[in-house]
């Protein structure tokens, strides 16, 4: 292991738990027994992706209600809420009441921003407010608050049979140091220091200071823990997508390559107006990805990972995905399975 690298402590991955529409249970379930899975093999952590009107996971908070009763030990987290679609109250409730049935295992990843297509959604989300929502920073600071357990109403106590309470319930103390912001850009990376979260760190940036993606991260991951109280010891979870092909198939190896390279061209440039960098997918045996990974000036800053799922593959190349990364990817990062 390179001398500047930490020692990998904790090993996640990602999945968008894509379904068929006419037989969504089979996807869902298909989510449920891959997080069984990760918890056999050792991960530390599973995290599930948040789609709405799509065929993946619109209610990530259910789902992991489910993996939470399937588990024992697992870490479950969302990448990420977008917290556009929701309200902060009834989603502090959600959270808190997952956690409480988890055990605290729950890591609750939010974004800010307006809902995608938000012209064409906006009447159904939102007929009356539509023109007055606010999709800044306030939100997630509204929900901080609730889940941290300040005050959501300045009435309490009992009113006939009924008792009441300033704030939400159930409240599970330790869900507010467990709070994760999704950020692709150095404002953002900022504001969640400043307010105390963990910070996720994706596959996409946003180019501001460089065209270099490893840099531009590396950077915001600096930024954060600059304005972190807990400075340099403050979370950070790096979530590229890798791909290790030890026990594939050559039909899955042939598979893989040709999906790292459909994707390869937009890791050239910035994308868009936004200039959105993207970073390229490892794909290969795992002694090949590590030292891929070494070389990562970013990977190099953190000693968590929640390596992604590809989209589109099928069951059968998640578990041999993640049977490789546990076994393989893990321990030549330097990582011990849990349990």
């Amino acid at each position: 292991m390179p001398p500047t690298s930490r020692p990998l402590r904790r090993l996640g991955f990602l999945t968008i738990g894509l379904f068929d529409e006419a037989d969504p249970r089979r996807g869902h379930e298909s989510t449920l027994e891959i997080i069984e899975l990760g918890e056999r093999l050792g991960f530390d952590s599973a995290w599930v992706r948040h789609r709405h009107l799509q065929y993946g996971i619109s209610s990530p908070v259910a789902v992991l209600a489910a993996a939470s009763q399937r588990t024992s030990r697992i870490e479950l987290g969302t990448a990420v809420i977008p917290l556009g679609w929701e309200n902060p109250l009834r989603l502090a409730e959600d959270l808190a009441t997952v956690d409480i049935l988890s055990g605290g295992r729950l890591n609750p990843g939010v974004s800010v921003g307006p809902p995608a297509h938000y012209e064409q959604v906006k009447q159904a989300l939102y007929p009356d407010t539509a023109e007055v929502e606010d999709f800044g920073h306030e939100r997630v600071r509204r929900l901080l608050d609730f889940v941290r357990g300040e005050p959501a109403t300045d009435f309490s106590g009992v009113e006939g049979f009924e008792v009441f309470s300033g704030r939400v319930q159930p409240h599970s103390p330790g869900l507010g140091r467990r709070m994760w912001y999704g950020g692709g850009s150095l404002r953002s990376a900022r504001w969640a220091g400043e307010h105390g979260m963990n910070l996720l760190t994706s596959s996409v940036v946003k180019a501001e200071e460089s065209q270099d993606f490893a840099e531009v991260q590396l950077s915001h991951i600096r930024a954060f823990r600059a304005q972190h109280p807990d400075g340099d010891r403050a979370r950070v979870s790096q979530g590229l997508v890798v791909i290790p092909t030890d026990s594939a198939s050559a039909e899955q190896r042939a598979k893989y390559e040709a999906y790292a390279a459909k994707r390869l061209p937009r890791t050239a440039t910035p994308q868009g107006p936004a200039r959105m960098m993207f970073a390229p997918d490892l794909v290969g045996p795992s002694g090949r990805i590590a030292e891929q990974l070494y070389a990562h000036a970013a990977f190099r800053e953190v000693d968590e990972v929640a390596f992604a799922l590809p989209f589109t593959f099928e069951h059968e190349d998640y578990l041999q995905i993640l049977t490789d990364v546990a076994t393989r990817l893990g321990p030549a990062l330097g990582w011990r399975p849990a349990g």
